[in-house]
């Protein structure tokens, strides 16, 4: 498969599934601009992913993909999440922590996926797990692309098991929660994962971590790559979702600034240093998404007061290249012949 011309690109570029800041325009402006856009549904729910989606639909023609998290919650252990609150209490030292209440999350993904299939897109992709036979087979009837996000070699042999239609490989590089699904998380290089999965299979290969530059990208496209996926530099776009402090953190940085962290929600996540990441070095995590619950009130308050000491600033390691504009001008650095990628 030719994801190019399957999906009617200008450009090998897709735009990452960023949840949280993805927006309805963020994804229209990609499409326009020659890229594939993809919503990030992961913290929506149901009636959410089908507005997103039908807005979507109302404003373009051109294909597009969803994004759902398809993880396992964990059973509640009401011990883990006391200690992981009187970490942040004590960390943190915000009274608002004592007094609000936390609602803790329960799964959105089969609902998620009802509407993905009631709906119908182009492509659906898939992050922190797999979905079943059942499901993969119920997608494709409907016509649809289905692709899984790697981190290791475990999890490419798993996405290759299961007859998916493309791999996007994620390296350490890359911004935002690693999509891992196989323990333990690795951290690989993304030239390392590339090669690893270029070994072992012919499927479509999309590659995400720290990409910022058409040299970067001529690189993995001339070893092999069906397309990039980049996010940092779509984040700090004038139709991106994310608040202006996030922003303004990446704008403003001449390096590479970022850490690996669970405290926000659970999950390892690269992104910006800050304060609260500083503060919560060596304080108890409860897992995901039970953190991201518990820390729910803090980034939202961070959010009302443009406050970016206290927000998940996720960024990937070349965020020092990210540039502000339309998506449409960010796309144009990448301008190369068409006709090269489009054979």
């Amino acid at each position: 498969m030719n994801v190019i011309n399957e999906f009617s690109m200008k450009y090998p570029i897709i735009q990452a599934p960023m949840a949280g800041v993805t927006t309805a325009e963020m994804v229209v402006a990609s499409l326009e601009a020659g890229v594939l856009g993809a919503i990030g549904a992961g913290y929506m729910s149901a009636n959410q992913t089908r507005e997103i989606i039908r807005q979507v639909k109302k404003e373009s023609t051109k294909p597009f993909m969803v994004n759902l998290f398809a993880h396992e919650v964990p059973p509640i252990v009401q011990h883990q999440i006391s200690i992981a609150k009187q970490g942040l209490i004590d960390a943190l030292n915000d009274p608002f922590i004592k007094k609000e209440e936390i609602n803790l999350s329960a799964s959105k993904y089969d609902e998620q996926l009802e509407v993905v299939l009631e709906e119908g897109v182009a492509i659906c992709s898939f992050t922190f797990g797999l979905p079943t036979k059942r499901q993969v087979r119920l997608l494709k009837d409907q016509g649809m692309i289905v692709f899984a996000t790697a981190t290791s070699v475990a999890e490419i042999n798993a996405i290759i098991e299961l007859e998916l239609d493309g791999i996007i490989l994620q390296g350490e590089e890359a911004g935002g929660h690693r999509g891992s699904f196989i323990d333990p998380i690795e951290y690989n290089p993304l030239s390392t994962i590339f090669k690893e999965a270029k070994k072992r299979t012919e499927l479509p290969l999309i590659v995400a971590g720290g990409i910022s530059t058409k040299a970067q990208m001529d690189y993995f496209m001339n070893e092999g790559a069906s397309a990039i996926m980049m996010g940092t530099l779509f984040l700090v776009s004038d139709e991106s979702g994310a608040p202006s402090a996030h922003k303004q953190a990446i704008l403003n940085a001449e390096s590479n600034t970022t850490v690996v962290t669970t405290s926000f929600s659970g999950k390892p996540a690269r992104g910006v240093a800050n304060e609260f990441i500083e503060k919560m070095l060596m304080m108890p995590v409860a897992p995901f998404p039970y953190q991201n619950d518990l820390t729910q009130g803090i980034r939202s308050r961070a959010k009302l007061n443009n406050d970016g000491e206290y927000m998940s600033l996720w960024a990937g390691t070349s965020l020092y290249n990210a540039k502000s504009g339309t998506i449409n001008e960010i796309v144009e650095k990448f301008r190369l012949c068409v006709k090269c990628w489009g054979e």
